[in-house]
């Protein structure tokens, strides 16, 4: 069993990514849902005015505190390689670091910035709408599982 300053490590990169998945579920099942049934000036707006408070110190500590956890725990596993647990926490600190960190980076942000471009009530805005509410909860989707999958293995590894 994992123990000492490791264990604890890993136990905050359970905390760190099951929080961000608890995030990333709220908006799958319902966040984006809720959105996409408002007109799409509404919903741009909406969604706008979220990807601006997203980037606020509240959830970017753990956001990204997480995926710096997780290159922690990567690296000292592969320095320490423990005897029971080393697959957990790679296949762990891989989910969050490229299923859940990296789309954020690729699919999800390059989406967000699009729509931050565009005026709320332009035909062009209600034209694109449908089709980011679409691709970005696709997105969404594959980071809320990464993240809770990455959580779920570091448990795995510390039991």
């Amino acid at each position: 069993m994992i123990d000492g300053p490791y264990f604890w490590l890993t136990v905050l990169g359970v905390l760190g990514t099951g929080l961000v998945a608890g995030v990333f579920c709220g908006f799958s099942t319902f966040v984006m849902r809720a959105l996409a049934m408002l007109p799409p000036a509404q919903g741009v707006a909406a969604m706008n005015a979220i990807n601006t408070t997203a980037v606020m110190p509240a959830f970017m500590i753990v956001f990204v505190g997480s995926a710096v956890l997780c290159a922690v725990i990567g690296v000292v596993t592969f320095v320490l390689w423990p005897e029971s647990g080393t697959a957990e926490l790679l296949v762990g600190s891989a989910l969050y670091l490229f299923g859940c960190f990296g789309v954020t980076m690729v699919a999800n942000v390059p989406r967000n910035e699009i729509l931050g471009r565009l005026d709320p009530g332009t035909s062009e805005a209600a034209a694109y709408w449908p089709s980011y509410v679409r691709e970005w909860t696709f997105w969404n989707h594959v980071r809320t599982v990464a993240s809770a999958g990455a959580a779920v293995a570091y448990v795995l590894a510390i039991t």
